[in-house]
């Protein structure tokens, strides 16, 4: 087998800055996870890209250029740093794979807005690159995301079936796994209803711990109306926009601060459960990544009501943080080498799908 070192870099829908990391790979099973770090956006670049967020309109239709070139020099920057902090050696690095930042998704609508110039980057770092991972998924009808159900199936491999793995970033999303089965889709918030919600109340950027929520009390009515938006009993494969359930969870602004943490935490939570039932087998185990893998209202209203084993993927040897930069470099492998990044099980494309934008480096390195 030929293996090549890829680096991923990615900026999630916490906005916090941007994961960039390397593994070598051969684009099918073999994947060797190797460095990885986090790179924080400047304090002015994310509070302009949280009020882009928070302008669907501006998001689609707004001119974004400038904020763009930002963002992709934010990620090539980024990409230079850990070459540096790491010793990496430039030319040894087959491809960079950015994912670069959502500013705006509408599967509904055909549409996805992904901030990041393929050709900016590669020039600017001296490397071949990959982006625009979603686009030909999206215009074939397909919702674009989630992207990582491949990159679990191949870290997965060796692992006793059906099994289940969770992200809670933003959004929540799973991906059933049960050898050639794999089924993915978006639950619904992870953690974003609940880090904006602390942070206009504590000033905190989010919920350490979980301790907060934890100190107050569900408000039920509030969680069962959460509970009955149709999006629930929607067969996936389904995908969800960072914004989609912010207007219904301005209710818990009449609650006191530890309840309102309660009752948003309680969401995500029964949502993920909720999942339970696009699942044709009943998992052996669940495995979390993503920032909420360390809040333990999370983790511990999840393992008292799924009834198996629930494992933070750091104590399998993952790092929870970082899957999702290793999984655009894996898929950015795959790109080139004409490979499926989706499959009509994972994102309702009809047929498996490559696709990704390749841009060549002009710079020598």
């Amino acid at each position: 087998m030929h293996f090549k070192k890829v680096i991923g870099a990615i900026s999630g829908t916490s906005m916090d800055g941007v994961d960039v990391a390397l593994i070598e790979t051969d684009g099918l099973l073999h994947v060797n996870p190797l460095e990885g770090r986090l790179y924080p956006y400047a304090p002015d670049l994310r509070r302009a890209l949280q009020d882009i967020i928070g302008n669907p309109d501006l998001a689609e239709h707004g001119n974004l250029t400038e904020l763009e070139e930002a963002v992709s020099d934010a990620h090539s920057n980024a990409v230079l740093k850990f070459c540096t902090d790491c010793t990496i050696d430039r030319s040894g690095i087959a491809l960079v794979g950015m994912h670069g930042q959502t500013v705006l998704h509408r599967p509904e609508r055909n549409f996805t807005r992904q901030l990041g110039l393929g050709q900016r980057m590669a020039d600017h770092i001296g490397m071949n690159v990959v982006n625009r991972f979603r686009h030909a998924d999206i215009a074939a009808g397909g919702h674009g995301a989630p992207l990582v159900p491949l990159y679990h199936q191949a870290l997965t491999s060796h692992m006793e079936k059906p099994l289940m793995v969770l992200n809670l970033g933003g959004i929540a999303n799973v991906t059933y796994i049960d050898n050639e089965t794999i089924i993915a889709f978006d639950t619904g918030p992870a953690s974003a209803l609940l880090d904006d919600f602390v942070k206009i109340r504590t000033g905190h950027a989010y919920d350490k711990n979980g301790a907060l929520a934890m100190s107050g009390t569900v408000n039920q009515p509030m969680l069962e109306a959460f509970m009955s938006n149709p999006f629930f009993d929607v067969k996936p494969p389904k995908s969800l926009d960072r914004q989609d359930f912010q207007v219904r969870a301005k209710c818990v602004e009449v609650l006191p601060d530890n309840d309102g943490a309660a009752t948003l935490s309680a969401f995500t939570i029964h949502s993920v459960v909720k999942a339970l039932q696009h699942a044709p087998k009943r998992p052996v185990q669940w495995l979390v990544a993503g920032g909420g893998r360390l809040n333990l209202c999370f983790m511990q209203g999840l393992r008292s009501l799924l009834d198996v084993p629930v494992e933070n993927v750091d104590t399998i040897g993952w790092n929870g943080d970082l899957l999702e930069a290793q999984c655009f470099a894996y898929l950015a492998l795959r790109s080139r080498l004409g490979l499926p990044l989706s499959l009509p099980g994972t994102t309702g494309v009809p047929l498996p799908m490559t696709g990704g934008d390749f841009w060549l480096s002009c710079v020598r390195r």
